[in-house]
């Protein structure tokens, strides 16, 4: 069982910054593939980004692409979203995700099923 807490969503401005940390209570965090989804007012939750154990492979959703950066830091059980030049459409409620399943070579894991443990979320309201 695999305990996750996000934080770190605030109230933004487009064009603005932010770093989500999501911080899991697994003593073997290292071996779980792990992503952030998002899910704004009147869509269904969507992937945002993943990265394997190591940190050395992430994949993004074109949305974001060149935007975000997900990072992971194995010794404090911690997986992060950096965030720039934020955009109207980001607005969102941010996921933490984590997955005991081998992620595909191309494409990492994308899917809301491939994952068996979430979060709680954090809110990140973007001003218009």
């Amino acid at each position: 069982q695999v305990q996750l807490v996000e934080s770190g969503g605030r109230l933004v401005q487009p064009g603005d910054s932010l770093t989500l940390s999501c911080v899991g209570s697994a003593r073997l965090f290292a071996k779980y593939y792990m992503a952030w989804f998002r899910r704004g007012s009147g869509t269904e939750r969507e992937f945002v980004a993943g990265i394997n154990w190591s940190g050395a492979t992430t994949f993004y959703t074109d949305s974001i692409q060149g935007r975000f950066t997900m990072s992971r830091d194995n010794d404090k059980n911690a997986v992060f979203l950096q965030l720039n030049a934020l955009k109207t459409e980001d607005p969102a409620t941010y996921y933490c995700a984590a997955s005991e399943t081998w992620p595909h070579p191309a494409r990492g894991l994308v899917r809301e099923d491939e994952y068996e443990y979430w979060g709680r979320g954090t809110q990140v309201p973007v001003s218009s």
